[in-house]
């Protein structure tokens, strides 16, 4: 019996697609969900064999959902949307096919065959989020991140540095840290050149909370945010910095 859940912010979708799941006797859904948050505490906790996955809901994203899950606790994944452009990336998500809005009957049926065909392989492949065919260019606003079982909300205002670790980043909000997984050079082509700016090849940092730049003996700098925190700046990103910062620079170069 194959588990099933569904997500989906629009009430109707959700229940089309498991209207249609009725009439498959080997198919059995086990939770339906109309937001990233609770579809995420749900997976986590039932290990569904696949999803049926809206790409486009308020707040995270269906990709960015399966994103923060592990390749362990991640499902086979359907997605529906009114686009094709995210097929890429869903696959690499381990999306077996992608339906376009309105569901067609034929298609729709397809699509279950080739979970039907996936199931006994389930596990056996890990997909990586990290090999993107093609990379995202949005600029960011918020950031989807884990914490135990639930899914948080990070706004990118809040953030005051972001640092490298690994594959990984850092998200310093104050006094709290949160671990994404995008690497930092990724991060650095999303986030709004007007309010970040990068200090060092392991470290991004916002403008505006830079307070004090005091330039050392090797051309590089030693910066001081506003909460006091001290971050190094790399010679190798004191011209970004000086452009971001003219007065400041300018007033504490030696």
């Amino acid at each position: 019996m194959m588990r099933v859940v569904v997500i989906d912010d629009e009430p109707l979708a959700r229940s089309g697609v498991a209207a249609r799941l009725t009439g498959h006797d080997d198919v059995v859904v086990i939770g339906q969900y109309a937001d990233a948050g609770s579809a995420f505490e749900g997976i986590v906790k039932e290990r569904p064999d696949l999803a049926f996955v809206d790409v486009q809901m308020p707040g995270v994203s269906g990709l960015d959902l399966l994103a923060m899950l592990t390749a362990d606790e991640r499902p086979m994944a359907i997605m529906l949307t009114a686009y094709d452009s995210y097929a890429i990336r869903a696959f690499e998500l381990r999306a077996i096919d992608y339906l376009l809005k309105p569901i067609d009957d034929t298609r729709f049926t397809e699509a279950l065959d080739r979970a039907r065909q996936a199931m006994p392989y389930r596990g056996r492949a890990v997909a990586s989020t990290d090999m993107w065919l093609e990379e995202d260019t949005t600029l960011l606003e918020r950031f989807a991140v884990r914490v135990g079982m639930k899914l948080v909300l990070v706004n990118v205002v809040d953030i005051d540095w972001i640092e490298a670790d690994g594959d990984y980043a850092v998200l310093h909000v104050g006094e709290e840290t949160h671990l994404v997984r995008e690497p930092l050079h990724r991060l650095a082509r999303r986030l709004d050149s007007k309010h970040f700016v990068r200090a060092h090849r392991s470290a991004i940092v916002r403008i505006d909370r830079i307070v004090e730049v005091k330039y050392l003996a090797n051309r590089d700098a030693l910066l001081r945010l506003r909460d006091g925190t001290p971050l190094r700046a790399s010679r190798t990103y004191i011209g970004g910095l000086a452009d971001a910062l003219p007065g400041l620079a300018r007033g504490h170069r030696r």
